[in-house]
């Protein structure tokens, strides 16, 4: 069996955004039988809240789509990235501070950012809802659930190419 596409989705304090996308893909990896092929993750650049349960209102939001989030916030560790296939980002302050872990630009080319996998939306970052009210939590919500359609594609294209060498 090939060993999993590994994605790790990555947030300031891994409460709202990055949480709620690693529930988005799981549900999706769930849903279509992936599980074993796509494993999933997520970890906050600021370790200021490692140990929480992901923010009650990202929690509430995601439920009224379907979707449960679960997990225990966690701050990226540069061993992340080689143990990752794919690193997205939610915002350009957290590309950039998950780039400054790969000193030597060994995994440059997994590090991506999040709204790059969007194709319904024009946004080039998912914003932060934490001070927001309701409609924030729901365009978050919103965007992972277009790019995270396109993130299982790109998975799951990546895998075969893997299976075919």
């Amino acid at each position: 069996m090939t060993t999993p596409y590994r994605i790790l989705f990555v947030c300031m304090g891994n409460i709202c955004r990055s949480p709620a996308a690693e529930g988005v893909l799981r549900h999706m990896v769930r849903e279509e039988g992936l599980e074993g092929r796509i494993e999933v993750d997520s970890a906050g650049t600021l370790g200021y809240h490692a140990g929480s349960s992901p923010d009650q209102r990202m929690r509430q939001t995601a439920a009224g789509r379907g979707i449960y989030l679960s997990g225990k916030a966690r701050p990226i560790a540069a061993a992340d990235l080689e143990s990752f296939d794919l690193v997205v980002t939610m915002d350009e302050d957290n590309f950039v501070n998950v780039g400054r872990l790969d000193l030597e630009q060994r995994y440059a080319t997994k590090i991506r950012r999040f709204c790059e996998f969007c194709r319904d939306h024009d946004d080039t970052e998912v914003p932060d809802p934490y001070y927001g009210g309701g409609a924030g939590f729901e365009h978050v919500m919103d965007l992972l659930l277009d790019g995270c359609v396109h993130i299982k594609e790109y998975a799951l294209r990546e895998l075969a190419a893997r299976d075919a060498s």
